[in-house]
C-alpha cells in the first residue's frame, strides 16, 4: 500500500486506519479499482471508500462506511418510517399545546394578520417547559430525518450491490447493523467479516457511473500527491 496515502483535514487516526483496512480488504477480495472519499451518483453523500470488481458474467460494485464510535454509527443509523412517526406524535402534541396556550395566554397574540384566526402567537414569551420540551425534540427529529439515514439512503437509492461497514471489533453489535449491510470488524490489523452483506442489483449504466466517480477521486488523489494544481490539468477549450 502506498505510504503516501494521506488523511483528510480533520480525519482521526482511528478512522483514517480503517479506511486504509477497508482499502486493502476490497482489493484482497478482487476490486481491483478502488478509491477513498467518492461522491456518489443521484445522492448528496460520499463513500469512505468505494469498490468496483469486474466480472465475466456481471461486474459488483461495493461502499465501505467506517465508523470509530458508537455515537457516529447511530448518527447515521436513522430509520424514515420510525422517525416519521416519532415527529408526527411530537407534533400532535405541540398542537394541543398551543390551542391552550392560546386560551389561557391570550396577550401572546401578535396582530400580523387581517384576520384574528390567523393572528401569530409568541408561545415561547412565557417559558413554558412542556412548550420548549416539544420544540426541541421537534427540532431533533427533524434534523434525524433529514440528516441521519444515509445508511437507509444509499440502499434506497441502489447506489452499490454490497454495502459494508467497517468498525473496531468492541463497536459490533448485530442488532445495529442497518438492515441489507455486511460488517467487517477491526482484528489484528485486519478485517474480519463478521456479516454478510445482501446483494442488490444495480443497472449496467449505474456501475459504469460509479466506476467513474472512482476514476475522477483516484485522478483528485494522484494530483494531490504529485502536488498537481487543478489549473495546469483543467481541460483546454479549443475555439474554431
Amino acid at each position: 500500500m502506498d505510504q503516501r496515502l494521506k488523511k483528510t483535514r480533520g480525519e482521526t487516526d482511528a478512522h483514517f486506519r480503517l479506511k486504509r483496512l477497508a482499502l486493502m480488504w476490497a482489493q484482497r477480495q478482487g476490486y481491483s479499482a478502488c478509491a477513498l472519499e467518492v461522491t456518489l451518483p443521484r445522492c448528496r453523500y460520499r463513500a469512505d471508500v468505494a469498490a468496483y470488481r469486474a466480472g465475466k458474467q456481471s461486474s459488483a460494485t461495493a461502499i465501505f462506511e467506517c465508523k470509530q464510535a458508537l455515537i457516529d454509527l447511530r448518527r447515521d443509523n436513522g430509520c424514515t418510517s420510525t422517525t416519521t412517526r416519532r415527529l408526527e406524535r411530537v407534533h400532535q402534541r405541540r398542537e394541543v399545546l398551543e390551542r391552550n396556550l392560546r386560551v389561557h395566554y391570550p396577550a401572546l397574540r401578535i396582530a400580523d394578520s387581517l384576520f384574528a384566526e390567523f393572528d401569530s402567537h409568541n408561545f415561547e414569551a412565557i417559558e413554558h417547559r412542556g412548550y420548549k420540551q416539544v420544540l426541541r425534540q421537534t427540532r431533533a427529529l427533524q434534523n434525524r430525518l433529514f440528516d441521519c439515514i444515509k445508511f437507509e439512503t444509499l440502499i434506497r437509492y441502489c447506489c452499490a450491490n454490497l454495502f459494508f461497514l467497517v468498525l473496531p471489533q468492541e463497536l459490533f453489535r448485530e442488532p445495529e447493523i442497518p438492515i441489507g449491510w455486511g460488517a467487517l470488524t477491526e482484528s489484528n490489523d485486519d478485517l474480519v467479516l463478521a456479516r454478510r452483506p445482501v446483494w442488490h442489483e444495480t443497472t449496467e449504466l449505474s456501475q459504469l457511473q460509479f466506476l467513474q466517480r472512482i476514476a475522477r477521486a483516484g485522478t483528485r488523489a494522484i494530483n494531490r500527491t504529485l502536488e498537481i494544481p487543478f489549473d495546469d490539468v483543467e481541460p483546454a477549450r479549443y475555439r474554431s
